[in-house]
């Protein structure tokens, strides 16, 4: 029986990931701990670095029987989770995060940010998939207008459950 590797997200303890990623290869478990090429300014020089793109984060690739093994390497202190289990990224999500670090220097990670009237996408749910507007923010929630059979719903959700829609993926009037 084949087993499938998933890549997995895996807290580490703080400024302990490329540690992590040398025991973890050390170990024969695949791993990518992004790093990003930045220049720091000293008072006598300027220095080219490599600092992780995600501080306290390194993916790990792995059957999913094993996963729990993993918990026991130093500097390892949990996984990332998303409803209630180990959160999986996929192999595009990993291939894109190589890709533009190979192609650009200096990489900085900034949340999108929820504004009213920003056109969004349902992760989740029983509504995953519908398009909507945000109406109004409220801590980590947002009311969500979304157009239906020539209805409109109005829904709270979790910001997390909410993705921006880029410009060409707006859609026009009437659609859900």
């Amino acid at each position: 029986m084949q087993q499938n590797n998933y890549w997995y997200v895996v807290y580490t303890r703080p400024r302990w990931e490329k540690k992590v990623a040398a025991i973890l290869k050390q170990k024969g478990i695949e791993n990518y701990c992004p790093l990003n090429k930045v220049q720091r300014q000293w008072s006598d020089r300027k220095k080219v670095v490599f600092e992780p793109l995600f501080k306290g984060y390194v993916f790990v690739r792995l059957a999913d029987v094993l996963k729990w093994e993993i918990r026991k390497i130093d500097g390892i202190l949990n996984y990332v989770y998303w409803l209630g289990k180990p959160a999986k990224v996929n192999d595009d999500e990993i291939y894109t995060i190589r890709k533009f670090l190979h192609e650009f220097e200096e990489v900085h990670i900034q949340p999108g940010k929820l504004e009213i009237n920003s056109n969004i996408i349902v992760k989740q749910g029983v509504l995953m998939n519908y398009k909507g507007i945000i109406m109004e923010v409220s801590g980590s929630r947002a009311k969500v207008k979304i157009h239906s059979m020539d209805l409109n719903l109005v829904a709270f959700f979790d910001k997390n459950n909410l993705d921006i829609l880029s410009q060409n993926e707006i859609f026009p009037p009437g659609e859900n």
